[in-house]
């Protein structure tokens, strides 16, 4: 007769020594996951963090105006964005931890303390699947943000040399038009040929009109070039000054002293337009570069909070479970 045998038909002996042994051998054979209340409350947790992803969506359309004086500001619209988005996180999060942990298989002859860690891990698993889940179905969106923080970072690093050789390009495109161009640095180059009122009479008329349309575009276009060289240098070389200046002077009956002056005067506010500009532009490469790392930072943050919001809900709702489970075993057998 074999062991079981015996301890079968010696209830003082048998079944105190093998039940308890037998029911911890099915345990073991049993996984400790439960994948279907897992990827239940994923499955809630990603439905319910993108319908509410959509509702923020739409109430932050409607809080922004164009219209000066109209809608919330900058500042708060992105406090309101996060506090949305931690909000979603803590919200879908925690039901999906709650429904993983409450539709979970009950495990028999468990520690408690290996069944509150099994309700952690059941809640963070959903909490992982549905992440991904989500991520899936807004890849654009978060690519457009890391994307975007890259290229800001970028553009920060190397915010002197790309601004001032963006702003440079984009005045040598403009000036080298000509004076008819409409262009924001084309009016310097229109400035420096207005006929002053107080000047005297031009010099006697030379063979070639110099106030024709040609020789005005010709004009226009040498000294657009010559000053596109020269914010590129730094400043404008003597003999650019002196011919910049005659060419002024012809068309405008100004002395070549006084033409020169302007030339010069022309130039230097041409340079700080331009400094300003590349100031600008490196101010806002720095506010992209803060903003993107600012919601990288708190989004961050948010999906940290939603993994613990999954985990506490779960043991929540594993204890419930087995709590309501232990309720109708005692009114089955009082």
């Amino acid at each position: 007769m074999n062991a079981l045998n015996v301890a079968s038909s010696d209830p003082s002996r048998g079944a105190p020594i093998f039940a308890p042994r037998l029911a911890e051998s099915a345990n073991l054979a049993v996984s400790a996951v439960s994948w279907g209340a897992v990827f239940a409350g994923a499955s809630a947790a990603a439905a319910l963090s993108l319908i509410l992803l959509i509702l923020g969506t739409g109430l932050g359309l409607a809080s922004v105006s164009p219209w000066t004086q109209n809608g919330v500001s900058a500042a708060t619209f992105g406090v309101t964005t996060i506090a949305w988005v931690t909000l979603t996180q803590i919200a879908a999060s925690g039901m999906g931890g709650y429904l993983a942990g409450r539709l979970r298989t009950k495990w028999v002859s468990v520690h408690t303390d290996e069944v509150y860690f099994r309700d952690t891990a059941h809640g963070f698993l959903s909490w992982a699947i549905a992440s991904l889940a989500t991520a899936a179905l807004l890849v654009s969106v978060i690519g457009s943000i890391v994307s975007g923080g890259a290229k800001a970072g970028a553009a920060a690093a190397g915010a002197l040399a790309s601004s001032a050789t963006s702003v440079v390009a984009t005045s040598a495109s403009e000036m080298s038009k000509g004076a008819n161009d409409s262009g924001s640095l084309g009016y310097f180059i229109d400035s420096l040929f207005r006929k002053d009122a107080t000047a005297g009479a031009a010099l006697a008329s030379p063979a070639v009109d110099p106030g024709s349309p040609a020789m005005v575009a010709s004009s226009a276009s040498e000294v657009g070039r010559i000053f596109v060289t020269a914010v590129r240098a730094g400043s404008i070389p003597p003999d650019d000054l002196r011919y910049v200046g005659q060419a002024v002077s012809q068309r405008t009956g100004l002395s070549q002293a006084d033409a020169e002056k302007r030339v010069s005067a022309t130039f230097t506010r041409m340079q700080g337009v331009l400094r300003d500009a590349e100031i600008a532009a490196k101010e806002a490469a720095d506010k992209a570069r803060k903003a993107s790392a600012y919601a990288a930072l708190w989004l961050f943050i948010s999906l940290l909070t939603g993994a613990f919001a999954a985990s506490l809900a779960a043991t929540f709702g594993g204890r419930q479970r087995d709590d309501a489970q232990l309720d109708n075993v005692t009114h089955i057998h009082p």
